[in-house]
């Protein structure tokens, strides 16, 4: 019997469009079709960002505030496979990611169907990772795979080179020193690899160990000093996204949580990963492994 799979992702620069191109090309033929479905806001988030338009969704998106939605318009009631690609803003689900996560349409077919996530970050996707797989589970979706990726480039790098293509709209080379930003396009190619871990279990209707065969490809890769982070800015951040909701001029409060972050990231987390390093971290070997684990794993 043929195969149907969904492909259903969000995009504004259309890098998760070539991720979910690359990854679904081992997957589709032999009978298995793939339908690819972009999702679209009906109040779009233009691309490349505006500055001041980028920091003002932090609140929504750190609330789970959902969006309004174009029309999914799917071709099925039912599919064997869901792919659902996402991005992290923030820490969090996408605004238009959460939104699918709660549109009716979706959570029909997500209803006791097999589920793969991938995501494309800058590096920290811990937070929205562990939102998505709670929002799959309240909707009955059977999670069976995660595949993370990311700009591989420190940290500071990193933040310096997404903002210029988020800003810019350009995938290029600031100033011709730093990398390219975002996942690299080698990393991308390599997502057809994981594809082809799904083809053979997709046939068999047999998920178990798809996690384990895409963790042994590093699909998945857990980097403790981001993790340590990302577990402190979380609290944080949605400390500034309450206080921000309830201003009725929240302009600029927005600006001072966007001078914060700045802070945070080159003054803030170096100190915290010093202290750290000293004190906690050789104290606490078990229990950052379990939490590393926890990542990896779907469930």
């Amino acid at each position: 019997m043929d195969k149907k799979v969904l492909a259903i992702y969000y995009t504004q620069s259309g890098q998760m469009g070539d991720i979910i191109n690359s990854f679904t090309s081992t997957i589709a033929g032999d009978g298995i079709t793939v339908e690819k479905v972009q999702v679209k806001p009906m109040d779009e988030y233009t691309f490349p960002w505006k500055g001041d338009r980028f920091f003002a969704v932090m609140p929504d998106c750190v609330l789970s505030v959902p969006t309004k939605l174009q029309p999914l318009d799917l071709k099925e009631k039912r599919y064997d496979l869901i792919i659902f690609g996402y991005q992290p803003w923030f820490l969090s689900p996408s605004i238009p990611s959460n939104s699918l996560l709660n549109h009716a349409d979706f959570k029909a077919v997500l209803k006791d169907t097999p589920v793969i996530t991938i995501s494309a970050g800058r590096n920290m996707w811990l937070n929205a990772f562990d939102r998505i797989r709670r929002s799959l589970k309240d909707a009955g979706g059977n999670h069976v795979g995660n595949i993370a990726l990311v700009d591989r480039h420190s940290n500071p790098i990193s933040f310096i080179t997404i903002f210029y293509w988020m800003l810019k709209g350009k995938k290029g080379r600031f100033l011709n020193i730093f990398p390219k930003p975002g996942v690299a396009d080698e990393d991308i190619a390599n997502t057809s690899v994981f594809g082809s871990i799904v083809n053979s279990h997709l046939k068999t209707n047999n998920w178990d160990n798809l996690q384990q065969e895409l963790l042994e490809q590093k699909a998945v890769v857990v980097k403790y000093p981001l993790m340590f982070i990302e577990g402190k800015a979380r609290i944080i951040f949605v400390a500034w996204a309450k206080f921000i909701a309830k201003r009725k001029n929240k302009a600029p409060w927005i600006s001072a949580f966007k001078y914060y972050l700045f802070i945070a990231l080159f003054l803030g987390a170096p100190v915290l990963l010093t202290l750290d390093a000293i004190f906690v971290k050789p104290f606490s070997t078990k229990r950052i492994k379990a939490k590393k684990q926890n990542y990896l794993q779907v469930i």
